[in-house]
């Protein structure tokens, strides 16, 4: 056998051990007749100390970086203790040893404080893969994989399999498209999610399914992004939304309590989408700190809060706030002590083009109880005063405000909300806040279509006091510029995402299982009946042969793994990913096919 060990496992309770081991050579340091040589593999690292017997064989056959080594000898105490590493108290005093394979010198010191960059380490990803931070990446993705699947197995969910070539259907990402040759002209689809199965299986009995499936999506790429990614996708039957809700935060806190050993035991916060939008300006807001959001141009509305004065917000002559459509704060705490220098790069901050505003207004709320503002010259100290109140703000407080269109100005205070609780150490990545955000519409009104569209997917479900209205009113939208009063754009979905730290990680619904109101959903998406038919007629089918009630839910288990790890990248939790523009570098993929694919597949290329 090549090893009786592996390179983590002695201790000093097996010294005079005869064993054999095998792995890789880390590192090789002589000291005039002895040489001591790091031995790694997956386990751990294990010192070797070749004496002066064998000084002969290792100059005839020299020992380099990554060589791949098998060696016999006993196990002794080292008189230099290394308390680093769980083997450091013994090493091999070695015998016999064989150079299983020679290594080329690697395009990068594999170590975790390594010299190679990321495109390099991604041409060479399985070098990258020794590393013992990849290393440690993949054995987290593999507990937090254990740990759902025990859960949900003692739950009694089936992991059942679903097909990867399937039909192309309309909404959510683009697809990968895959030719078929045995049918020319005919392609295959990737599944963007196993949805459409996962509630054929409802119908077929299987009340409660999951899989921690791979899935395809044609779409952009960033940090978070990876066009085939992981779900654990998750669905019941005979369920309400408590059900799910409750079921899944079980999941989640297993898992914390698995992998992080964290006792998650109190009582997971859900949040309606409007409230989350309105206090955090987006729908995954992060809630590890406060410094929630004030709607200015409210509050200092007619009728809304004034100064003792009399005074308004609007109507000061200062433009950037009369003229706006919206004026939104928030309070920085302990921060009225910024220099000028540090408000002006909060200035440009926001100016960037990934922010898009056109400046900041800043009030400091001196401990003195005086105000000074950026914009002091439009408004008396008093005004100040009310302002920084309306905001939420207290001596020491940094109000910062921005104002313009509602939706970029909403995004805007957003991101800066989330910057600064990232300078102020709010953030603390080893804190973990899990929350539900509910109550999202369902449909989103497309101006250039002039049509609605799911905002989730089109088999969620209304919230059953807003069926009726689903159901007794023609989506079709007259007047573009009154589509707000249509009784569509108040419908709410019976979904919900769960939220940890600012991402989203999870999202589902309760699902439509009754054939009218599915057909209802598709009309209100713009799809004719005879559409509807060819692109779903299979699941309207089933609808008729006795659907239950279900839901459920899809966590993006790539993105679960990088937050558990501390990692804003779900490429580090991946063995194999691709870059930022969809390609893996090591396998020079996607490439060209030859003529003879295209002829067999019937297609002509066409690059234009």
């Amino acid at each position: 056998m090549y090893r009786t060990h592996t390179c983590g496992e002695l201790r000093i309770g097996q010294v005079n051990d005869v064993v054999s081991l095998a792995g890789w050579v880390q590192t090789v340091r002589k000291f005039g007749a002895i040489t001591f040589v790091d031995l790694r593999d997956r386990y751990g690292i294990t010192q070797l100390l070749f004496g002066e017997d064998l000084n002969g064989a290792l100059d005839a056959n020299p020992l380099g970086r990554e060589f791949v080594l098998q060696i016999k000898g006993k196990v002794q105490e080292r008189s230099s203790k290394n308390a680093n590493i769980p083997t450091g108290e013994i090493e091999i005093n070695v015998n016999d040893f064989v150079i299983l394979n020679k290594s080329a010198v690697p395009p990068f010191t594999i170590q975790d404080d390594t010299d190679g960059g990321d495109d390099l380490r991604m041409k060479y990803r399985y070098l990258d893969l020794r590393r013992n931070a990849v290393k440690k990446n993949l054995e987290l993705r593999y507990a937090v994989n254990r740990s759902a699947r025990n859960y949900l197995h003692e739950n009694n969910f089936m992991d059942i399999e679903t097909p990867f070539l399937i039909k192309s259907t309309p909404e959510g990402a683009r697809d990968f498209v895959v030719p078929s040759r045995m049918n020319p002209g005919q392609f295959y689809a990737l599944p963007q999610s196993p949805q459409t199965f996962k509630q054929l299986l409802m119908v077929s009995g299987y009340d409660r399914y999951y899989q921690i499936v791979k899935c395809f999506r044609d779409e952009d790429l960033r940090a978070d992004r990876q066009p085939e990614f992981t779900q654990i996708d998750c669905e019941m039957a005979f369920v309400e939304q408590e059900d799910i809700l409750n079921m899944f935060e079980g999941l989640v806190k297993r898992v914390f309590k698995d992998v992080k050993n964290i006792d998650y035991t109190e009582q997971v916060e859900r949040m309606t989408w409007e409230d989350a939008m309105w206090q955090f300006g987006n729908d995954k807001p992060d809630i590890r700190f406060g410094m929630n959001l004030s709607n200015l141009k409210s509050a200092f509305s007619n009728g809304g809060k004034i100064t003792s004065t009399g005074e308004l917000i609007n109507g000061a002559g200062f433009g950037v706030f009369d003229n706006a459509e919206t004026v939104l704060a928030i309070a920085a705490p302990g921060c009225a002590e910024y220099t000028r220098k540090q408000t002006d790069e909060l200035t440009e901050w926001v100016k960037r083009p990934q922010i898009g505003m056109q400046g900041l207004v800043y009030i400091k709320c001196n401990a003195d109880g005086t105000y000074k503002s950026s914009v002091d010259k439009f408004y008396s100290e008093e005004k100040l005063k009310a302002i920084a109140d309306s905001a939420g703000a207290v001596a020491g407080d940094l109000v910062l405000i921005l104002a313009g269109r509602e939706e970029r100005t909403r995004k805007a205070i957003s991101d800066l909300r989330l910057e600064m609780g990232k300078r102020l150490g709010l953030r603390n990545a080893d804190e973990y806040k899990l929350l539900w955000v509910m109550d999202f519409p369902l449909f989103e009104y497309a101006e250039e279509d002039n049509r609605w569209v799911a905002r989730h997917h089109p088999f969620t479900s209304p919230k059953p006091d807003h069926i009726e209205v689903m159901i007794n009113n023609n989506p079709l939208i007259e007047n573009a510029d009154k589509y707000l009063e249509h009784p569509y754009s108040n419908i709410k979905a019976n979904a919900y995402d769960m939220v940890l730290n600012g991402n989203e990680i999870g999202g589902g619904s309760i699902r439509i299982y009754q054939r009218p109101l599915q057909e209802k959903m598709f009309a209100a998406l713009g799809m004719t009946e005879e559409e509807a038919l060819h692109k779903f007629g299979f699941l309207l089918g089933a609808f008729e042969y006795g659907a239950p009630p279900h839901g459920g839910i899809a966590f993006g288990f790539d993105r679960l793994c990088s937050i558990l790890g501390g990692s804003e990248s779900i490429r580090d939790f991946i063995a194999f990913p691709k870059n930022n523009s969809g390609r893996d570098v090591m396998l020079d993929a996607p490439s060209a096919i030859d003529d003879k694919q295209f002829d067999e597949l019937q297609i002509k290329l066409n690059l234009k």
